[in-house]
């Protein structure tokens, strides 16, 4: 046996693998260095380009995040790749990192969801006052996971994504008019017409409400102690609280001043003496 043939060819082989295995670093770390600097170069001009220009911010940023996310993902495979790493091992792993974060993060996900149908749809903006549940307020910020609503009383409320795609959200600014009703009660014996002429004259004279759709006035129930009025008017939606309280109090007037009785609830007891 020929040691020194043996050596030769252990040292040979050794050279021929630490030269292909150099090469496969300086490859793997050629294509992480140029990939992470074209990853950076696409998401900016994507950022300046004028499709993501005419969508909204929030959405953007969002979209521009996952793109840059998913490309650097991409580069950090393929250098994987280049130094013998299977493409069926990633595979494998991306599966059980996406099964055990989607169990960990559920709720989570959902809000994401939610937060990307609320971009996408709109059925709220910033800006809009909007009834969600117990809670309304002025929508301050749209996230990808919360919607921040500021409260009459400054309040602030972070509401899950996820849950206000779900469920019923009222919009009040989405429309430019808005109907203010309230309901009007007199006492038992007053003459209808008069207080319906009373609430038209009433509604007719304000200078906010609108002329088209007409005020509407009529007797709505006959209550227990009082005949209760429906009085309805057309504001815009900016002088929606306006008209509220100017109709309120000045409804009130107008029946102490003509001398119609507003009621209050009552109970009439008779006692049979045996």
């Amino acid at each position: 046996m020929d040691w020194n043939q043996i050596g030769q060819n252990i040292l040979n082989f050794l050279v021929e693998l630490g030269t292909s295995v150099g090469l496969k670093l300086l490859y793997a770390i050629l294509v992480v260095i140029i990939g992470s600097k074209l990853v950076r170069f696409l998401v900016k001009r994507l950022r300046r380009s004028k499709l993501f220009k005419k969508i909204d911010a929030s959405v953007a940023h969002f979209l521009l995040n996952f793109i840059g996310i998913v490309l650097r993902i991409t580069v950090f495979v393929a250098a994987a790749m280049i130094l013998g790493v299977p493409a069926s091992s990633f595979v494998a792993v991306l599966t059980s990192a996406g099964v055990a974060i989607g169990l960990a993060l559920q709720g989570s996900l959902s809000n994401l969801a939610g937060g990307i149908m609320i971009l996408i749809f709109k059925p709220f903006r910033t800006g809009d006052y909007i009834e969600y549940g117990d809670v309304s307020g002025t929508v301050e910020d749209i996230t990808i996971f919360y919607t921040e609503l500021v409260t009459p009383d400054n309040k602030v409320v972070h509401c899950p994504n996820g849950a206000l795609s779900n469920s019923n959200v009222i919009n009040y600014s989405q429309k430019d008019t808005r109907r203010v009703s309230i309901t009007v009660s007199c006492a038992y014996g007053t003459n209808v017409e008069e207080v319906e002429a009373l609430m038209l004259g009433m509604l007719e004279n304000h200078p906010l409400v609108l002329k088209d759709p007409a005020p509407f006035v009529a007797l709505e129930e006959c209550a227990d102690s009082s005949l209760n009025f429906t009085v309805r008017a057309w504001c815009k939606n900016s002088d929606y609280w306006t008209v509220h309280f100017d109709m309120m109090s000045q409804s009130t007037k107008l029946l102490e001043e003509n001398g119609i009785e507003i009621p209050f609830p009552q109970m009439d007891v008779h006692i049979k003496e045996k």
